[in-house]
């Protein structure tokens, strides 16, 4: 077995490296088109994004813990998309699809959602969109009173020919759709300062202020979870080993050790864990490490990583 401390500071930068935070554009038939930057800097303030978009082509797909992981490639860079029911997918005009090997993707995510630093990055997104040959244009976005999105750039000029959705199912209108995040499918749109257009669809993404904060919540916990990982872990073939008892009660578990490992609980859920063995209890299942939980320092015992993304979601 190789096993090596890695000096802390080299490992972040691999990690922050590769991650890239795109503004906000669209597809329009399949090509993303981008404001140049130094002139929207002379005619608006630089926002804060609401949504982290991330874009790539589908190399490799697994099914694993509920959930679907999509691996994909922009360049140089190694995107995972883990996706679930929840997850929307839709083509640039607005129709529901299913992922394929193969197909060029836009991954949008709250960009205050927790996500571990590792490599390569994984994301839970809300929303993942196919391009296709057809023409339309995508935006995922918080729309003020106005129907303004945050950077000025689009305005929504709701019809009575515009679809409007909501993600959860339940029954909204045009006049739902204000102080909304929002995922948006249009054609045109007039050269006004901001753009207006006519959409064809609009789906309101049901996160309430109460669940955004939670988000923030969430999101400075996970902070301190990526300073206790950016100080110790340990690799391992391969693997990034880091503490168990310390990242589980940042993020709010019970830590009872059983003397050959561990018992982490929170709410309904239960993991127990042995040194030595890569099987552990989930609730009244068996799911599988990659690297066996190890005692790699006194009294501290170590796993996977990826462990801890199972925790989050």
């Amino acid at each position: 077995m190789k096993m090596t401390k890695v000096v802390p500071f080299a490992m972040t930068a691999l990690l922050l490296g590769s991650v890239a935070i795109a503004p906000t554009a669209s597809a329009n038939g399949g090509e993303a088109v981008v404001t140049n930057a130094t002139q929207q800097d002379e005619q608006s303030p630089q926002v804060q994004p609401i949504f982290i978009k991330v874009a790539g082509t589908i190399e490799n797909v697994e099914e694993r813990d509920n959930a679907t992981y999509y691996t994909t490639k922009d360049g140089e860079n190694t995107n995972v998309f883990v996706v679930n029911k929840d997850t929307l997918i839709f083509d640039n005009t607005g129709k529901e699809v299913k992922l394929q090997k193969g197909d060029k993707v836009t991954a949008y995510t709250y960009a205050n959602k927790p996500m571990l630093m590792i490599y390569p990055p994984q994301y839970n997104p809300e929303v993942i969109i196919v391009e296709s040959k057809e023409m339309g244009s995508v935006t995922v976005d918080f729309f003020n009173k106005d129907l303004v999105n945050t950077d000025n750039s689009l305005k929504l000029n709701v019809g009575e020919e515009t679809v409007v959705q909501s993600q959860s199912g339940k029954e909204v209108s045009a006049k739902d759709l204000a102080e909304q995040h929002l995922l948006v499918f249009y054609t045109i749109t007039t050269r006004s300062i901001p753009a207006q257009t006519p959409p064809t669809k609009v789906i309101v993404l049901d996160a309430t202020a109460e669940e955004q904060g939670e988000v923030g919540e969430e999101a400075s916990s996970n902070s301190a979870v990526q300073e206790i990982i950016k100080n110790d872990f340990y690799d391992i073939n391969g693997t990034t080993m880091v503490p168990l008892r310390l990242i589980a009660e940042e993020l709010g578990f019970k830590v009872e050790s059983t003397g050959t490992g561990a018992i982490i609980s929170k709410g309904a859920l239960s993991y127990t864990i042995t040194r030595g063995e890569k099987a552990y209890g989930y609730n009244k299942a068996l799911r599988h490490f990659e690297v066996a939980p190890a005692l790699l320092e006194p009294t501290k015992t170590y796993v996977p990583v990826e462990f801890f993304e199972e925790l989050m979601q």
